[in-house]
């Protein structure tokens, strides 16, 4: 049995996982909802980057007991371009912490592009962008990678969602 598993914040991971739900015919669940995970042999898991780390991924992947003979695809889901070989490299650093080492060696991973719309954003989430935008605006440029995207889309609506980008997905489950 194949399950896809998804942690969303604000709705672009929740898009992909339904998106690839509908090309792939594999339900799509929020990590809310999942009480085990052992009974599936394929775990998709799309999961928003979110307060340095993924969305409900170290909680669902928690309830594995096994992942020997697992088929195990991560996607994250950010601003950032999943194109910036340093973006991608801090974004792993996060999953490691998170992670059994287990588990990352053996995911298959793939980072997709999001979006945000800062007028749906909840009050601590607004203050902690607006923090987060003031140190990150002064930085140097070269320590401006990772958050370059936040700051040039910082209280703007912006969406970056590419559904072609899950073919890659498609071809490994």
């Amino acid at each position: 049995m194949k399950i896809i598993i998804y942690g969303s914040q604000y709705g672009t991971a929740k898009q992909y996982a339904e998106e690839l739900s509908k090309k792939t015919y594999i339900k799509a669940v929020s990590y809310e909802n999942i009480k085990s995970i052992d009974e599936y042999e394929t775990i998709i898991y799309i999961g928003a980057l979110y307060a340095g780390g993924v969305l409900g991924m170290a909680k669902t992947f928690k309830k594995m007991s096994d992942c020997e003979n697992k088929k195990i695809i991560i996607a994250t889901v950010g601003l950032a371009d999943p194109m910036d070989s340093e973006n991608t490299n801090n974004i792993k650093n996060g999953m490691k912490r998170q992670l059994s080492n287990e588990i990352y060696k053996k995911a298959d991973i793939y980072h997709l592009r999001g979006g945000i719309d800062y007028s749906k954003l909840n009050f601590p989430h607004k203050t902690m962008m607006s923090l987060l935008y003031k140190k990150a605006k002064n930085l140097s440029e070269e320590k401006k990678t990772e958050v370059k995207a936040m700051i040039d889309t910082y209280n703007q609506k912006v969406n970056f969602v590419d559904f072609s980008a899950l073919e890659s997905i498609i071809i490994k489950i």
